[in-house]
């Protein structure tokens, strides 16, 4: 894989019209200074906004990705961006005069060979990559999606899609080398859809660019020559010009590959794989898919790429199982010995959960003076310790630590079931219920062995320190 980030040499320009708003759109893709990855930028609007192509622009997700920033939208961004991750192209500045960029023939084709033309220039800076070096689950169990991230010194993605029809059956694809399968293997698969579906479609307003020379329509159901003469009309075809065919494509379309529908999911998540703002190392194994699956999957990557980066702004040596070691907490929290009472996070799930653990010593202060002839720690000391690991959970990467303070705000729920004594180890999870701006409510189990020693339900706050 490249080491380096790369933009265009030169700038070029596609024409066409937009498959769902059917509105003409100009798109020209321009080189762009490192580190500035992929942005869409409206020049039909007043002062040329720009829209980044980022998962937390996302906003729709209806046979599409659309993506929106300060009110203004950019739809159907996958094939665009799949051109551009899929060719390794970092950073590019991407005008459009229109709120949708061109169908073309309703793949990436036109966009990588745009690309290719214009050229690239290597960067000096190096490709930020995220590395995954754990397993990276998402699972959809009503629409039975899976998509599962796991370690890899490089790229590689499998997809498989069954759809239940016969008129399609069960397919699946794998890419394995950017380079040398991205252009010809996958690129020119076109988007598809079933002839059940087209009406539909089209009464919601969405394919108004559609047409049979942008779009695969396999046929899953028989239509009587004045229906679809009806249907015609209805998506703004000469009927005269639509058959059903007999091999299973409306027109009798050929496909590309036997696998084209596959290979298109899979090209739909490479553009939606490109808004994490970073490309991946990783495999990527996913079935079923779809751009709201996608998009939930990377927000999932997201969130571990944000807890990585805390971790490398706290935990200069890289400890297997271990977040943040006892020299990384205290750089996170305030307290301090005999007050400090976790010893390393060795789990931690941004926004959702975190695991610390905690060594129960005959050396703790505390029991020269609790129960001294049968030590036993006092279970507010429990709850304290499960207040300093929500307050470490708490943390996004965005606050600049050193001028936070995290204050509790109630304690409810507590419960002591067993006693904790020296030599046991506390193992401390907290679970995140409900975050609202600068307030968080969590709830806290301490286990010894395996056995729930103490629970409770903690709120809490950050707020700027005094100076």
């Amino acid at each position: 894989m490249l080491i380096h980030q790369r933009t265009l040499k030169n700038e070029v320009s596609l024409w066409g019209r937009g498959l769902h708003t059917g509105k003409e759109c100009m798109i020209t893709f321009k080189p762009a200074p490192d580190n500035y990855g992929y942005r869409f930028i409206r020049t039909d609007v007043e002062d040329c906004p720009e829209i980044p192509a980022l998962i937390d622009n996302v906003v729709d997700v209806c046979r599409g990705t659309t993506i929106e920033c300060n009110g203004v939208k950019v739809h159907t961004t996958e094939h665009v961006l799949a051109a551009l991750y899929g060719l390794q192209i970092d950073n590019c500045r991407i005008e459009m005069n229109g709120p949708e960029p061109p169908v073309m023939d309703g793949s990436s084709q036109q966009f990588a060979e745009a690309l290719l033309e214009a050229g690239f220039q290597e960067q000096e800076e190096p490709k930020n990559y995220l590395v995954i070096d754990e397993s990276i689950e998402y699972h959809d169990q009503d629409n039975g999606v899976d998509i599962v991230g796991l370690p890899l010194d490089g790229f590689r993605t499998t997809v498989m899609v069954d759809y239940k029809n016969p008129a399609l059956g069960s397919q699946h694809s794998g890419l394995f080398d950017l380079d040398n399968e991205f252009l010809k293997d996958f690129a020119p698969c076109r988007t598809f859809c079933f002839l059940s579906e087209v009406e539909a479609l089209a009464n919601l307003g969405i394919i108004k660019g559609g047409d049979i020379d942008n779009a695969v329509v396999i046929v899953d159901k028989t239509l009587s020559s004045e229906e679809l003469d009806a249907l015609a009309e209805k998506i703004g075809i000469d009927p005269s010009g639509l058959i059903l065919g007999d091999n299973g494509i409306l027109n009798n379309r050929e496909l590309r590959f036997t696998n084209e529908p596959a290979r298109h999911k899979l090209l739909d998540l490479l553009g939606d794989l490109a808004l994490l703002g970073m490309p991946i190392k990783a495999q990527i194994l996913a079935a079923r898919p779809g751009h709201a699956s996608n998009v939930e999957f990377v927000k999932l990557l997201k969130k571990y790429a944000d807890r990585n980066t805390l971790a490398r702004q706290y935990q200069h040596e890289k400890k297997a199982g271990v977040i943040f070691d006892i020299n990384a907490i205290q750089n996170i929290l305030p307290h301090r010995y005999p007050f400090l009472l976790i010893d390393k996070i060795v789990e931690f799930k941004l926004d959702e959960k975190i695991v610390s653990i905690k060594n129960v010593t005959m050396n703790e202060e505390f029991f020269q003076g609790h129960f001294p002839g049968n030590p036993i720690m006092p279970g507010v000391l429990i709850i304290e310790a499960m207040a300093q690991t929500g307050g470490i959970m708490m943390l996004n990467g965005n606050d600049n630590i050193n001028d936070m303070q995290v204050y509790f705000m109630g304690i409810d729920k507590a419960r002591f079931r067993k006693p904790v004594v020296p030599g046991d180890t506390l193992v401390i999870e907290a679970v995140m219920k409900s975050r609202r701006r600068s307030v968080c409510q969590f709830d806290g189990k301490a286990y010894v062995r395996g056995e729930l020693v103490c629970e409770a339900s903690l709120m809490a706050t950050v707020v700027k320190k005094e100076k």
